[in-house]
């Protein structure tokens, strides 16, 4: 059984991916910024809080694993309305999404390499074009996409992979008020080729082929998984 560390894995994409790695038989352990209730997640896995913008419990909460064999990090936060285009909004956003991914992947370093183990970050179809409505979620996945690469080449000689998965319009609370929009939701479906919103279980699969032998030779990778929508 392989140990699987899933950060921001108590809902949403990070939950589904921790599912289905728990359907596998892993050993799974998730985090969210809420105490988490094993009882309530509906799969076997064991839960922790953990805020990512803590630098000290980040590094506090790895040193519980020897080894880990996939580190996912889905942790992360959108704020709408304008708010990411104040400093402060624009720091909180930046912190959580790309400072957390960073700490969460170097505090897991020595346990990864132990193991040999891969790392699947969350991008985002924002990581490849911009968005006027949220600048800092848009940055804060850019950054993710170039250090998923860059961490992919520092860490190639540790047999560490290192990649990313892409998610489009995926119906999450974090893309609740969208969806529930019913102009601005057509609009995002039709330019769709799929012609649908994706749920978190589309993320499963991708997340489960990344950590498997068959993408043994797959790193530095960002993969779309958004029904088409960024090949228009």
């Amino acid at each position: 059984m392989n140990t699987i560390i899933v950060i921001g894995g108590s809902t949403g994409i990070g939950r589904a991916i921790a599912s289905a790695f728990a359907d596998q038989g892993n050993i799974v352990n998730v985090t969210g910024i809420e105490p988490v209730d094993d009882m309530r997640l509906g799969f076997p896995a064991s839960g922790h809080q953990l805020d990512v913008r803590d630098e000290q419990a980040v590094s506090a909460f790895f040193t519980n694993f020897a080894r880990i064999d996939v580190l996912v990090n889905c942790a992360g936060v959108i704020r709408r309305g304008g708010a990411e285009f104040s400093p402060q909004g624009f720091a909180e956003v930046i912190d959580i999404n790309l400072n957390g991914t960073q700490r969460c992947c170097q505090a897991a370093y020595p346990a990864l390499k132990e193991a040999r183990g891969c790392i699947i970050n969350t991008a985002s179809m924002l990581s490849f074009f911009g968005s006027g409505f949220v600048p800092a979620y848009s940055a804060s996945k850019g950054g993710v996409a170039q250090l998923t690469r860059s961490l992919a080449i520092a860490w190639a000689a540790d047999d560490i992979r290192v990649n990313a998965l892409a998610p489009g319009w995926i119906a999450t609370d974090l893309t609740a008020a969208l969806n529930q929009d019913p102009e601005r939701s057509a609009e995002l479906v039709e330019r769709t080729p799929m012609g649908r919103w994706g749920t978190p279980e589309d993320l499963a699969g991708p997340a489960l082929f990344l950590a498997s032998p068959g993408a043994r030779f797959v790193t530095g990778t960002i993969l779309p998984v958004d029904g088409g929508y960024a090949a228009r």
